[in-house]
Order: structure tokens, then C-alpha cells, then sequence
């Protein structure tokens, strides 16, 4: 049995005319944590975005398979529906529309695509109620408006709520530890391991070493000017942390 969920293929990724993206390669398993890292601009986001199906990016050329079949035709839903789940560094606030009702429609509409029942306002209130205390989150928060008025902290604990919530097989956390004190990030991190298993995979955008102490990565990755250039163990991280990326170019 394959258990490849993620493989992606010399991938040329532009934006405005701009290569970002250059021949990048990767391979994820079912069961594993991958830690990307590297220098501001070296695409790291990029390659969050396009995996998550950005319609601003231009796929020149290569390929990405998710679960063995070829996503890169495919809507952003589409590939939410599948398994795949972006958590953005900098949540949007959505005024106008409460943490329930945005997640319950989240959640019906992945029912929906599953073929399985959607179901009502009461029944998702004990389905949501059972995930909050999860990332330590009151249900007080269910009646306020998406991430409106919420601390950095906060919002980034409503991104690992929408994670465990739709069950991704393949999550992609775009820098979810910047800009959190110690507590939020042993929050977070709880989470994030809880929601772990074998039949899932993460990826995790990060610039600092400290997220991984929580964490443990299979592979750390190094990304500079659109490609991979080096790949290792935690103990990758935290050599990074006491050079910086500069020893790589020599």
C-alpha cells in the first residue's frame, strides 16, 4: 500500500512574470512532520499557497499529486474537500459571519462532499464542543465573529480548531507559531500533536527552531531562492538557530 500522501515534481511556480518557485521537489508520507525553513523570500509561503491552489500563482511547469491523483486543475475547495488544509499566518477577520456558523458550514460542506449527512445546529455544538478544549478555547468564542476583535494568540488557536475540526489528512501550518508568547505556543502545539496521527501528515512553515522543541519533525527542510537545498533531522533546526543560513552557501 502507498503510503505517499504528497509528491510533488520540479515545480516552476511564478507570480507577475517572477519565478519563485524553481524545480521544487517533495515528498510527504502518511505519519510524518515536515519543518520547512529558510530566509525571508525564499518562497516558503509561496509553495503554501500554491499547494493550497492560490489563483494568483502561474504553474509553469511540474506536478503535484495528492493521494495519487494530479490536484494542480483543481479548485482550492476542491482540494479542501480532499484532505488538505491551509492555516494561514495571518488569519482574516470575517465580520458579519460568527466562529459557528462559519464552522459549521466548514464542516457540512466537507460532509456534503464525503456523501455523509450534514448535520443541524444542535448536533454541531456537541460535535464543536468536544474539539475546543482541544486548543483551550471557551465557548464563548463560537458566538463572536470570525477571529474579529481576537488576540494573535487566538486566532491562530481558531486555525488549529478548523484543522482538527475537518480531520485534514495533509495540513499545512504557514508560520502558526509567529507572533505567540510561550503559553500559546504550548497551546498550539498540544493541538497540533493530539491531531497527529499514522494516516496523517503536516507541514511546518516556521522560522524559528523553538516551535520544533514541541514538535518533533521527521525532516527538517531548508528552502533559499525557490528550491530545497538541504534536508535533516531536528537536529537541523537547531544547528540553524546557532549559525543562520549563511554557513549553508559556503
Amino acid at each position: 500500500m502507498n503510503s505517499t500522501l504528497l509528491e510533488i515534481k520540479n515545480l516552476q511556480v511564478t507570480i507577475n512574470e517572477i519565478e519563485i518557485l524553481k524545480r521544487f521537489n517533495l515528498s510527504v508520507k502518511k505519519g510524518e512532520i515536515h519543518a520547512i525553513m529558510g530566509p525571508n523570500g525564499s518562497g516558503k509561503s509561496t509553495f503554501s499557497k500554491v499547494l493550497a491552489g492560490h489563483p494568483s500563482y502561474r504553474i509553469k511547469e511540474g506536478e503535484i499529486f495528492f493521494k495519487g491523483c494530479n490536484i494542480l486543475n483543481l479548485d482550492p475547495e476542491e482540494r479542501s474537500h480532499l484532505g488538505i488544509f491551509l492555516a494561514f499566518q495571518y488569519p482574516i477577520e470575517i465580520p458579519g459571519a460568527s466562529n459557528e456558523e462559519f464552522l459549521r458550514l466548514a464542516y457540512n460542506s466537507k460532509q456534503k462532499f464525503c456523501n455523509k449527512p450534514e448535520v443541524d445546529p444542535l448536533e454541531f455544538l456537541e460535535i464543536i464542543n468536544q474539539k475546543l478544549s482541544l486548543v483551550n478555547m471557551s465557548p464563548k468564542f463560537l458566538s463572536r465573529n470570525v477571529n474579529e476583535g481576537f488576540s494573535g494568540g487566538e486566532k491562530k488557536r481558531n486555525e488549529i480548531l478548523q484543522m482538527i475540526l475537518l480531520d485534514s489528512e495533509l495540513s499545512i501550518l504557514d508560520e502558526t507559531d509567529s507572533g505567540l508568547d510561550i503559553d500559546a505556543l504550548k497551546i498550539i502545539s498540544t493541538g497540533i500533536n493530539h491531531f497527529m496521527d499514522t494516516n496523517k501528515a503536516i507541514i511546518l512553515i516556521t522560522h524559528y527552531q523553538r516551535l520544533l522543541d514541541y514538535v518533533n519533525p521527521t525532516y527538517v527542510h531548508v528552502m533559499q531562492d525557490g528550491r530545497i537545498i538541504k534536508t535533516g533531522t531536528s537536529a537541523l533546526a537547531k544547528e540553524l538557530e546557532d549559525k543562520g543560513y549563511e554557513w549553508l552557501n559556503d
